[in-house]
């Protein structure tokens, strides 16, 4: 079973969510982006800690800032250097989605909850657009 990574990629926090069984994604700590070098650094030591296969990215798709943030998303990718298969997922309303799963839980609390739980959203969206592989 192919193990898979989301990243919901901000400029101050970075979602994250992790998948190695179809039907189940769980939301990991985010992390607090103080600059490239230090985020790239932690998406890639996430990546070898839960020895992931293929990493699915949110992208706002059909928007206007699409190629803007593909080539944000690329540069950040080169500076992790995985060597697996990248995926793009639309994002479009995932933040808002998180943010209606947990009202009440907190108000507005920026810990990066609501950014893991976006990425969690943006890797159930691509597991359910993926053919079922024969093993």
């Amino acid at each position: 079973m192919t193990k898979y990574i989301a990243i919901d990629l901000g400029l101050k926090r970075i979602g994250l969510a992790y998948s190695a069984h179809k039907d189940i994604v769980t939301p990991l700590p985010s992390i607090i982006r103080k600059n490239r070098n230090q985020a790239s650094d932690e998406v890639k030591k996430a990546i070898k800690e839960w020895e992931i296969d293929a990493v699915v990215i949110g992208i706002p798709l059909g928007g206007s800032s699409e190629d803007e943030m593909r080539r944000r998303i690329e540069h950040f990718m080169n500076l992790v250097s995985f060597d697996g298969d990248v995926f793009y997922q639309d994002e479009a309303g995932s933040s808002k989605e998180a943010e209606a799963m947990i009202k009440g839980e907190m108000k507005h609390l920026r810990d990066g909850r609501i950014d893991s739980i976006s990425a969690m959203i943006i890797l159930q969206r691509f597991l359910r657009t993926i053919k079922p592989q024969k093993s």
